[in-house]
């Protein structure tokens, strides 16, 4: 259950988000209404995905052997040792397929949308690496 807390003069607490995604009497979906159906579409079918060994098997599978996970954890011995003793270890994300984390989180949503019968996926992107990440995913799937 998602939560968030409010520290206030006037009201101290944790407000939980309800079934329909509103946090309290102002927090909600901000969204245009246009998209507000293929949300609710998305909400139910990932409810029901929830629960799918199925889905979570061919997941973890993509994860696995087309992602590259679990990456790897380097131990930076010499930096540690350069630091003074403090050990340091990186999350080698950038040896994942397209180079980060993005993937994983694509995967998901391809085969979420798949599963839906959707044809096309879209993706928000800033610096370009989920654009890459969901291309990726995209193409895999014949999206």
């Amino acid at each position: 259950m998602a939560a968030f807390h409010i520290r206030s003069k006037a009201w101290s607490g944790m407000i939980f988000r309800d079934a329909n995604g509103h946090f309290g009497p102002y927090g909600g979906v901000y969204v245009a209404e246009t998209l507000m159906a293929a949300l609710d579409e998305l909400k139910n079918e990932y409810e029901r995905v929830k629960a799918d060994p199925t889905f979570w098997e061919e997941f973890r599978h993509e994860l696995k052997h087309y992602v590259g996970r679990p990456s790897p954890i380097y131990h930076a011995k010499r930096w540690s040792e350069q630091l003074g003793g403090a050990q340091i270890f990186f999350k080698r994300e950038d040896l994942n397929h397209t180079g980060a984390h993005k993937i994983s989180n694509a995967i998901g949503q391809a085969l979420l949308a798949r599963r839906m019968g959707k044809k096309r996926v879209i993706a928000e992107t800033g610096a370009g690496q989920h654009g890459v990440a969901t291309a990726t995913v995209a193409a895999r799937y014949g999206m």
